[in-house]
């Protein structure tokens, strides 16, 4: 790809019912995050005060810790069967296999390579198509047409789907319910995280936050980790913030970690200090209104 189309690329700015929609989330975010880092700097903040949940070391069948459940869900339409009664966090090493999570990093380094942000932060959305590109997004589908078909492949978003499923059946035997009750749900997305100077708010991963209130339609967030801590990235770890002492998750390739979305896991993520950390972030919702369907290789 020559410098003259890259520049093209980064000058261009999705169709607006694409690229607008990440800022969206970013404004309605804003007052969750600072009501976020206020909570923070009671709970100690930055203070090196942790427990690891899950270390990078250790391949866990499964492990889970209930809490209770915050108010949130209170402002959001309930759902019989499916909306959070009880609450909590989980991580496996046992849903997705490493060979599985490498196949599916091999995705997002193909799309990530279209583009990519200017910043420490890159996100590649495989439903709505939007991908980073400088310091805004573009609709990849639109912008590189039938070029897609030379990127991705069948089996690549058939791995996408099989993964996706076998994700909602974990969280859904975790929290009790039924797993045709969950929806998956936007965003859910690739993301690539380096050491790179943040440019956008985009790119500023690390602040605390709440995922039901950032996104009302999230229930119940996971994360599946492309990457290890400390081979392939320092920093990066995910933090779930409590008073007496955060509980830190070591990302490992393979690894899913998940968690009703409400303000009983306030979470973020720690800054990299080197290396390239990828993750997918798949949502799921109790409201079939906000159901998203699997992206497609057309």
């Amino acid at each position: 790809m020559n410098k003259a189309h890259l520049k093209r690329m980064k000058s261009v700015r999705a169709p607006r019912e694409v690229w607008r929609k990440w800022p969206r989330a970013t404004v309605l975010g804003a007052c969750a995050t600072l009501a976020a880092l206020l909570l923070w700097g009671s709970l100690g903040g930055d203070d090196g005060v942790t427990e690891v949940l899950a270390h990078r070391s250790e391949v866990l069948p499964g492990r889970f810790i209930e809490v209770p459940c915050s108010e949130d869900y209170d402002n959001h339409r309930r759902f019989e069967g499916c909306s959070p009664t009880k609450c909590g966090r989980g991580v496996t090493d046992a849903v997705i296999t490493r060979d599985e999570a490498l196949r599916i990093r091999s995705i997002a380094e193909k799309g990530l390579s279209l583009g990519g942000s200017d910043g420490g932060a890159s996100i590649l959305d495989l439903h709505s198509g939007a991908l980073s590109v400088g310091k805004h997004f573009v609709n990849l589908y639109r912008y590189f047409g039938d070029k897609i078909e030379n990127i991705f492949s069948e089996e690549d978003f058939q791995l996408y789907r099989d993964v996706r499923q076998k994700v909602q059946l974990a969280i859904a035997q975790a929290f009790g319910i039924s797993a045709s009750l969950l929806y998956l749900t936007k965003p859910t997305f690739f993301s690539r995280i380096n050491s790179t100077e943040a440019r956008t708010a985009h790119d500023e991963y690390w602040h605390a936050h709440v995922d039901k209130v950032t996104y009302g339609s999230f229930d119940y967030t996971s994360l599946l980790y492309l990457s290890d801590y400390l081979d392939d990235f320092g920093g990066g770890r995910f933090v779930f913030m409590e008073e007496g002492a955060n509980k830190t998750v070591e990302p490992r390739a393979g690894r899913v970690s998940f968690f009703t979305s409400g303000s009983e896991n306030l979470h973020r993520v720690e800054k990299v200090h080197w290396g390239t950390r990828y993750a997918v972030t798949i949502a799921f919702s109790c409201n079939p209104d906000h159901g998203i369907a699997d992206p497609a290789f057309t």
